[in-house]
Formats: structure tokens, C-alpha cells, sequence
């Protein structure tokens, strides 16, 4: 008897499964369902068609040639039948049996399976605030939402977003392209929490202000206003205008019907399933966001929501369900994303994330060009290094700037992976040519700082603890070793301009009584200021780490003459 397989979710996990099942077994009969009228989209394209990047929606529907992955693509292309606004309400495992009912017509019915896949993704997370069904209140998950969203993105109207997450940060470049007024309102006390450390966050918050974009952090939305559209946003006793809200806040595991079913849920409240992405029923599979799955660092289970992931998983589930042998080992929790001219993302832990689990940990920042700084076009990235102090283990990397910085994520991603250290990172042999990367790509440079750093030899100071020392009026000496030219340009408010190059002659204007932290546009001359003064019996002297390119607060303006 042929066997009966039934994937529920037709996006990117679903689809993908329901397809790799097919491939791998042509005797199977393969059902995919979906509650929704459009299928196999992708929703991370959502915020470059509400912008105008992406201009027709049938594009985020559409294979690469552009054919409309619609219910007879998947009959005719991929042998897969297709129920579309169909919804599951009910799993009887005993039976094996879904009971379905019409989107439509309400009309309901039963379908057999021999084999079940669970891909009913997430649902974003809507916020118990007063007023918030008020209409223009918008997630950003379907085409519908796409459709509304570009309705309500008039220029010069008001737009308020409430999370300062990857789409938040996506959807505030959007509506600014179309030119709207902005406002991300975070209750964290930074941008991307999860994704950058406060340092590197705070660098894609300058670039959001230079956009005009209003950011407000450490705020709690408490309520809505408005009559027939949203008119206002509160915050406690305080509003502002706005003709649009997005709802960024989120999304949580749709496991309402895995649950019902007596399916076992994981620590995180996503589907427990195992690395072949079985759930405790044995003919049960799931794949995508509705489901957990290991970090590769720390040996948690997580719930790390991706498009990148669910087609992995959709994948891995679609053979095994159809009888072959695959599996799904886990995640670094790698992510990315575009904001205006900057480029911001991570691999592996961040330092706050690798402390909390329990890592001894060491970090440097390392500004530089991402290609040969005389090339033209290089453009500056900062990245930051994670690494265990007693084994050197790499645990995480950032990335921020105008440069490329995706390529070096991805490295970082596989070297991370396969447990490389600082000192395998440093010696990886990468291509290089002036139009790609410096001589020492940024990676081996952050490599080699880091050891420095682990070796006694550098003693940097974060920007943070700079910052901490300032507002605590410390008694530290800011040493700018730039020449004039650049320290009249814009500096740190309070720094003793010493050029590296008249450091030596000028020893004796530095009290040795006091923690000198030495610092430049990246601080190589900052380093090197630190171990000429260390030569000279200094004995409390630093530098400030990614000097001023990774400094994330204000500079003194330039001084006139």
C-alpha cells in the first residue's frame, strides 16, 4: 500500500519537505496543507517590497526563472498535492487522522496519514496593550500584511515600530525609504539584543539617527489611541503620532495543535524533536520555527527562528520522513541584516550571551577596511571577537560597518563550528587580492589582537568601560597619539594630544601615577603608544579597543582656527 504523507505548513520548511520527500521516494503520496491562501512565500522579503527594492510581490512567490510557486506548481513540477486554506484542528495520533475544516466554506472533513510533518511555524507576538486591535496596528509575517503595509506607508505620515529586533531595524529602513517619519521603540536598553553586544549595537543606532530615524530605548509601550485608524502611541504618561504601528516585538512557536495532540514540548515551549527531527510520536516529524533544536556551543536547546534554518530542517525532515536517513545537528544562531548603508550581524555567542551560559570569556574589537585600504570602494567594518580565555576557543564574532561583512561572518560561522581557537583562525589561509580583503584579512587581524591579548603582550580597554570611567570621573589620562591634523578633526572631549611619533621625546609629560589608555582612529597606534610607554616603566597604561572608528558615543566636533 502506498504511504500516506501529510506535511502541515506550506512555507519554507513545509514546502521544502513535502518536495524532498517526493524526491526521495517517487512512491510516496505526498499532501502538504496550509490554513493560508498563499504558500511557499518568503516573508524575510517582506520589508524590500514594502521600500520599493523588491516591486512586484509575485517575486517573493516565485522560484528563480519566476514561475508562481502556487498550488499546481507543487502538483505538476514537484508531485505534490496541495490543500490551501485548509486548516488542521485537531490531530488524533491513535487514529492517524486530521481533522481539517474549510477556511472558506467551513466545511470540515478527515484526512489518513501514515506519516506526519509539523511545520506550522510561528506566530508573531502580539503585545497585551490597550487598544491594540486598533486598525493600522500591523505584524510583519504574511502577504496580507506586505499588502497592508505598503498601503499605509505614506510619506511624510507617522510610523512607530515596537522592537528593536532584525525586523524592526528592517522595516524602520523601509518606511524610510518611503518617506515616512520614524520611531523604534525597544524596552531593552539596546537595539538587537541577542544579536550585538551593547557596544557594536550602538553603532547601528548612530546609523539609524543619522537617518533620522528617532530610537528610543528602555521604553515600555503601555497603550494605543485612536478612532478608526491608530492615532498615538503611549509610554506611560507620554504620546507620540502615529499613523502606523508595526508590531516587532517577536514571534512565538505555533505549537497550539502539536500540544492538543499530546506531543511533547521542549524547554523553550517549541517541539521537542530529536537530530532526525523526530517528535515523541515516532510518526511525527518536525521541521522549521515550530520546533527546537541544539546550540552547537553551549548544548542547549533554543529556539532560534531563521528562514536559512527551516529550509535545513524542511530538508532533513522530507528524507527521513520518506524513509531515508538524514539529520539536523543544530545552530550557532548566525543571523544578518541591512540597515541603510550599514551591514550589522553575528555568529556564535556574543559576549553577554557567552557569559550567562557560564564562558570565561576575552574580547577585542578590530576596526579595518574590508579590502585594501588604497583600493577604491573599501569601506571600514568593526568586528568584535568572543573568545574562551584559558583554551582560546572562538565562541562568537560581530560584524558592523559599511563594508562586507557577511564574508566574514561565514568563515567565522564554519570556524566556530568545527571548535577552531584564535590561533587556527589566525593561520586560515584566506584568498586575497586588493579588490577582496587587506593582506591580513579582518579576521586574522581580530585573531592576532586576541592573542596578544591572551598573551600579556595588548591590554585593551572596551569603549564601554571607557565610557564608565568618564561618567565616574576617574582619573585617567586619554592619550590621542593621531597627528594634529586628525585630532582637530573630532576626537574624545578631555584627550592629551601626544603624536605616536613625539610620544618618546615626550615621556615626561605623562604622570606615571595615573591609568594612561592610549588610542587612535583603530587603534594599531594606540597599541603601539601602550608598548612604548610599558618600555618606558609605565605601569598602568592600555588602549582603547577598536579605537575610535569602534567608539559608539559622541565625539568632540572639530575645532576651528
Amino acid at each position: 500500500m502506498q504511504m500516506k504523507i501529510v506535511v502541515i505548513g506550506a512555507n519554507a520548511a513545509g514546502a521544502k519537505a513535502a518536495s524532498k520527500a517526493k524526491r526521495v521516494n517517487a512512491d510516496v503520496d505526498v499532501m502538504l496543507i496550509d490554513r493560508g491562501s498563499f504558500i511557499s512565500y518568503g516573508a524575510c522579503g517582506i520589508p524590500y517590497y514594502v521600500s520599493d527594492t523588491v516591486t512586484d510581490i509575485r517575486e517573493l512567490m516565485s522560484t528563480p526563472v519566476g514561475v508562481i510557486r502556487d498550488a499546481n506548481f507543487f502538483k505538476k513540477v514537484k508531485g505534490v498535492t496541495v490543500r490551501p486554506q485548509t486548516e488542521v484542528i485537531r490531530i488524533d495520533r491513535h487514529a492517524k487522522l486530521l481533522y481539517l475544516r474549510d477556511s472558506l466554506t467551513e466545511e470540515q472533513a478527515t484526512v489518513a496519514y501514515d506519516r506526519l510533518v509539523l511545520a506550522t511555524g510561528s506566530s508573531p507576538v502580539v503585545p497585551a496593550i490597550d487598544n491594540v486591535s486598533l486598525p493600522n496596528i500591523v505584524t510583519v509575517k504574511s502577504i496580507e500584511d506586505a499588502h497592508l503595509l505598503k498601503q499605509a506607508a505614506i510619506t511624510g505620515f507617522n510610523a512607530c515600530i515596537i522592537g528593536g529586533g532584525l525586523i524592526g531595524l528592517e522595516m524602520a529602513e523601509a518606511l524610510r525609504q518611503r518617506g515616512m517619519k520614524v520611531t523604534i521603540i525597544e524596552m531593552q536598553e539596546q537595539l538587537l539584543p541577542g544579536v550585538l553586544d551593547r557596544e557594536m549595537a550602538f553603532l547601528v543606532e548612530k546609523q539609524l539617527r543619522v537617518q533620522g530615524v528617532t530610537v528610543m530605548t528602555g521604553c515600555r509601550v503601555t497603550g494605543f489611541s485612536g478612532k478608526a485608524i491608530v492615532e498615538k502611541v503611549h509610554i506611560g504618561e507620554h504620546e507620540f503620532p502615529a499613523n502606523l504601528v508595526i508590531l516587532a516585538t517577536g514571534v512565538t512557536p505555533a505549537v497550539e495543535l502539536a500540544r492538543v495532540a499530546g506531543i511533547t514540548l521542549g524547554t523553550t515551549g517549541a517541539i521537542a524533536v530529536d537530530e532526525r527531527l523526530r517528535t515523541s510520536d515516532p510518526s511525527i516529524f518536525a521541521c522549521g520555527d515550530c520546533c527546537e533544536t541544539t546550540h552547537l556551543i553551549t548544548g542547549r536547546q533554543v529556539h532560534i527562528p531563521l528562514g536559512s534554518t527551516a529550509n535545513k530542517q524542511g530538508r532533513v525532515a522530507g528524507i527521513n520522513v520518506a524513509g531515508g536517513d538524514a539529520s539536523f545537528c543544530g545552530v550557532i544562531g548566525t543571523s544578518i541584516l541591512r540597515v541603510f548603508s550599514l551591514n550589522a550581524g553575528k555568529t556564535g555567542l556574543t559576549e553577554t550571551e557567552a557569559r550567562a551560559n557560564g564562558f570565561d570569556v576575552e574580547t577585542v574589537l578590530s576596526p579595518a577596511h574590508d579590502k585594501a585600504h588604497f583600493f577604491p570602494g573599501a569601506k571600514p567594518i568593526v568586528i568584535k571577537l568572543v573568545a574562551e580565555r584559558m583554551t582560546g576557543r572562538v565562541l562568537g564574532v560581530q560584524a558592523v560597518g559599511e563594508g562586507v561583512v557577511d564574508k566574514r561572518l561565514d568563515a567565522a560561522a564554519v570556524a566556530i563550528t568545527f571548535h577552531a581557537t584564535v590561533d587556527q583562525l589566525s593561520q586560515i589561509d584566506f584568498a586575497y587580492a586588493p579588490p577582496y580583503s587587506a593582506a591580513m584579512d579582518n579576521l586574522i587581524v581580530a585573531a592576532d589582537i586576541m592573542k596578544n591579548k591572551r598573551d600579556g603582550q595588548g591590554r585593551g580597554i572596551s569603549p564601554e568601560e571607557v565610557k564608565r570611567k568618564l561618567d565616574a570621573n576617574e582619573e585617567i589620562i586619554l592619550l590621542d597619539v593621531r597627528s594634529p591634523g586628525e585630532h582637530l578633526e573630532a576626537g574624545i572631549e578631555g584627550a592629551t594630544l601626544i603624536p605616536l611619533g613625539m610620544l618618546r621625546e615626550r615621556f615626561n609629560e605623562l604622570p606615571r601615577d595615573k591609568e594612561i589608555i592610549a588610542f587612535c582612529k583603530v587603534s594599531l597606534r594606540g597599541y603601539e603608544a601602550q608598548k612604548m610607554l610599558d618600555g618606558a616603566g609605565f605601569t598602568n597604561t592600555k588602549y582603547l579597543d577598536g579605537g575610535l572608528l569602534a567608539w559608539p558615543y559622541g565625539l568632540r566636533a572639530a575645532y576651528t582656527i
